[in-house]
């Protein structure tokens, strides 16, 4: 809290296995997070006790679906039922789809593949996904995918201090010149070290080929219009 404080940061995208402890933040903390629950294992959290969670208000959105953590692809059947809930009460979900993760052993490079995604997004067409890291480093493949489907957007995320800096600006660069700029959210996926909200501005900031404009964009006017938080002009991160 001290660290959004110090950055202006108005709203963050809160998720945990821990749905008690997600619910402990968000209460107090009223109207800074977005709460939801993270998903790895199908099952788990259970499907018929996030439907009454969703329904009295107490999540936000959907995810990290961390499937790909365990060895399932994002169109695996056995995470269809949390994207149709997703889809079902209109909120943001947040998935892990991306080359780069944890060493952990159900994990594997090749679910990284945004490509996956498809099958989701043409089943919900209304449904607004964010992937981590923004694909890294399947370039290709979000761009194609993000070219398609106009509800699919890139969350910064890890990639802005897990990598080095020069190869989170190269892949960067290359999703701004492919006109992307107006669909890539701020992220530190900061877990339990604070100091990289900091790191992960600072990375954002040092981009000299971004404009003005492009770092607005990208701290929060993309984010407010993903999220529907209303007028994109209040509440700017300040330089």
């Amino acid at each position: 809290m001290e660290a959004m404080d110090r950055y202006h940061i108005v709203k963050g995208f809160l998720s945990g296995a821990d749905l008690d402890l997600v619910q402990q933040w968000a209460s107090q903390a009223p109207g800074r997070f977005i709460a939801s629950p993270w998903v790895m294992e199908p099952g788990k959290p259970a499907l018929d006790s996030l439907r009454r969670g969703y329904a009295a208000g107490l999540w936000d959105g959907m995810g990290e679906i961390a499937g790909q953590l365990a060895g399932l692809a994002p169109n695996d059947p056995a995470l269809a039922p949390y994207f149709a809930l997703a889809a079902e009460f209109d909120v943001p979900v947040s998935i892990h789809t991306a080359g780069i993760g944890p060493p952990l052993p159900g994990f594997r490079v090749a679910l990284g593949s945004p490509r996956l995604l498809e099958d989701v997004l043409v089943r919900h067409p209304k449904l607004r996904v964010f992937v981590e890291n923004a694909g890294y480093p399947y370039l290709d493949e979000m761009i194609a995918m993000m070219y398609q489907y106009p509800n699919l957007y890139g969350d910064l995320s890890t990639m802005t201090w897990v990598i080095p800096r020069s190869a989170f600006h190269t892949y960067l660069k290359a999703l701004i010149q492919a006109g992307l700029g107006k669909r890539l959210m701020f992220g530190s996926d900061q877990m339990r070290w604070p100091e990289m909200i900091g790191k992960a501005i600072e990375a954002v900031e040092a981009a000299g080929f971004l404009t003005a404009e492009q770092k607005r964009d990208i701290f929060y006017n993309n984010a407010a219009r993903f999220l529907r938080l209303g007028d994109t002009s209040a509440g700017q991160r300040k330089p």
